[in-house]
């Protein structure tokens, strides 16, 4: 009988040869755009909203384009331009910044005054023209805010003098540009400009009392005189007539500015001082300074002096 002999077997061999290694999990980790967004002050999904808004925005308006380019109808793209306005790109707000003196509602109704409320139809340089017209604006910027707001930042002018002509009054800026009429019973305190295009020469009269800063402060008005030179009148009455150009008034007031400031000339009852001739100072005297003149002294009652001053250097 033949003897059966078992083998043992030891234990089975794992085969990890061809066994995947396990995978590791990396976990996901923001984008730098994610980290960016929710460091901003704005909620994201008002940043996704907007350019949501910009991109369905630029696509009308593109095909609006192309359809006026293709020689489409014109009423095809006012037809898409509405159609974003229905769906949202509609004016329904307007924000408007840099005004001071002239009436708000003024401006609220000239932008609202459009033929469709649709965005992209809103005519932006028409607001702009129709907001030049008034006296007060310099400058005006109009643009859009998507999806519903009008931004119309206004730069305005600032008034310079009060300029009188016709027996009327009117605010005007450094240019002459006039801003609004004056009442009378409210006069700002400001330089009063008289005569004929009197207004233009704002900036001129500015730079002029410049030169001679001690007189500024009392100057009354300047009357523009045949539309060649300044007669100055000061608050305590007396006038001032100044040669013809710039440069021959400047230095006859510097020279005016010197005199009063040695001899006092202003606030003496005196009522007229003539320098046309720069190389002289006529000085007329008022009604009541010649009515004491004569009580003192017959000889000397006069109602011209003249003193030259061809000495002074302007």
């Amino acid at each position: 009988m033949t003897a059966r002999t078992s083998l043992k077997r030891g234990p089975a061999r794992k085969n990890t040869r061809n066994r995947a290694k396990p995978r590791r999990t990396i976990p996901n980790q923001p984008s730098a755009l994610s980290q960016f967004l929710t460091r901003l002050p704005v909620k994201p999904e008002t940043i996704e909203r907007a350019v949501t808004f910009t991109i369905a925005f630029g696509v009308v308006a593109a095909l609006a384009g192309l359809a006026v380019v293709s020689g489409v109808p014109g009423y095809v793209g006012t037809e898409i331009a509405q159609a974003a306005g229905r769906a949202g790109f509609a004016v329904k707000r307007v924000e408007v910044t840099g005004l001071d003196r002239m009436e708000r509602l003024t401006v609220y109704a000239i932008a609202l005054d459009q033929q469709s409320m649709a965005m992209p139809l809103v005519d932006l340089e028409k607001i702009r023209g129709q907001l030049l017209h008034y006296g007060w604006i310099e400058d005006a910027r109009v643009s859009r805010r998507l999806p519903d707001t009008l931004v119309v930042d206004i730069v305005e002018r600032k008034p310079a003098a009060i300029w009188q002509n016709n027996q009327k009054l009117s605010l005007v800026d450094d240019q002459g540009v006039v801003l609004e009429r004056v009442n009378p019973s409210a006069m700002p305190d400001l330089p009063l400009l008289i005569g004929k295009d009197a207004n233009h020469e704002s900036r001129t009269l500015a730079a002029l009392m410049e030169q001679a800063p001690a007189l500024k402060p009392v100057l009354a008005s300047a009357t523009w005189v045949g539309n060649r030179r300044w007669d100055l009148r000061f608050q305590s009455g007396e006038t001032l007539a100044l040669p013809e150009g710039d440069e021959a008034a400047g230095k006859a007031l510097v020279r005016f500015a010197r005199i009063d400031g040695v001899e006092r000339l202003l606030g003496r009852g005196l009522a007229r001082f003539d320098m046309r001739d720069p190389t002289r100072l006529v000085v007329r005297r008022g009604e009541k300074r010649a009515a004491i003149d004569q009580a003192d002294d017959a000889e000397t009652a006069t109602t011209a002096i003249v003193a030259p001053i061809s000495g002074e250097q302007g």
